[in-house]
């Protein structure tokens, strides 16, 4: 089992592809974990070195959930793979990591990519009734310690969406963003561990970002990834925008093909 040890945690990681191509960091979301990249490995790595790990508490990693930093922790991957710059691809907080290690380290970052994420310091939104109502069910669950309703719920808030029924999605996609969020059941409460936050955040530092980012989101997510989304599209220059129909927080795990189809050109018209 590859891991890369750092101060308080072991970093379980996976590679595909030859690591003589470009190399891609995948950053997985924070109701998830790296195993949410799965659909698009086979497509990635034919012209890719694709890195993805799992964040500190989440999935295979273990971790000490205090007095660590989340940009540190990827630049170790990097540094462990002989990796001086990557694209960084992140879904949700994997993006907001990827945008922190943009601007603190731009020389590390060659290219960026965000799914229904936003940037460290960004502003509170209020909450649609149907968000408040779900998140009102998840702080009883917290209340009541019970770790794996507080999962689910955050599954259904997140990736099945406020304004979606499961039932009338696709039973398969259904059932993998359940299990993604369940895989992570036993590292609980310490998955909420505070880390060391960017001084200053990356909100008013985006504007000077100077690589190829490309910024997505899920039609039907939350409100609050909406208006990150609208103001990473308008303020990272030159960044590329796309809504992905019918989907939610995971469009790369709802639908791959679909993603792969905006991902793959964009990467090909960069070098990336």
């Amino acid at each position: 089992m590859p891991h890369v040890d750092v101060p308080g945690a072991r970093l379980y990681y996976e590679t595909a592809g030859h690591a003589s191509e470009e190399p891609l960091l995948l950053l997985h979301a924070g109701i998830a974990t790296l195993r949410m990249w799965d659909p698009l490995i086979d497509s990635l790595a034919p012209n890719h070195y694709v890195i993805r790990y799992d964040t500190r508490c989440f999935g295979q990693t273990s971790c000490q959930p205090s007095g660590f930093s989340d940009r540190d922790d990827a630049r170790a991957i990097l540094d462990h793979l002989g990796v001086s710059r990557a694209t960084f691809i992140g879904a949700s907080r994997g993006g907001r990591i990827a945008l922190d290690v943009a601007v603190e380290t731009p020389e590390r970052v060659a290219g960026i990519a965000t799914i229904g994420s936003g940037p460290s310091g960004f502003p509170e939104v209020e909450l649609t009734d149907e968000e408040d109502r779900i998140c009102t069910d998840i702080d009883q669950a917290w209340d009541a310690q019970d770790f794996g309703r507080i999962l689910d719920l955050e599954t259904r808030l997140w990736a099945i969406g406020p304004l979606r029924n499961e039932d009338d999605l696709d039973p398969d996609f259904v059932r993998t963003a359940y299990e993604l969020g369940r895989s992570n059941l036993h590292h609980q409460p310490g998955v909420d561990a505070p880390a060391d936050e960017l001084e200053p955040p990356a909100y008013d530092r985006v504007v000077d970002l100077d690589v190829p980012a490309l910024v997505t989101v899920g039609e039907f997510d939350l409100s609050r990834a909406l208006l990150q989304f609208e103001y990473l599209a308008a303020t990272i220059p030159g960044a590329r925008r796309h809504v992905l129909p019918d989907t939610a927080h995971l469009p790369s795990v709802e639908r791959p093909k679909e993603f792969l189809d905006v991902l793959s050109p964009w990467l090909a018209e960069h070098g990336l």
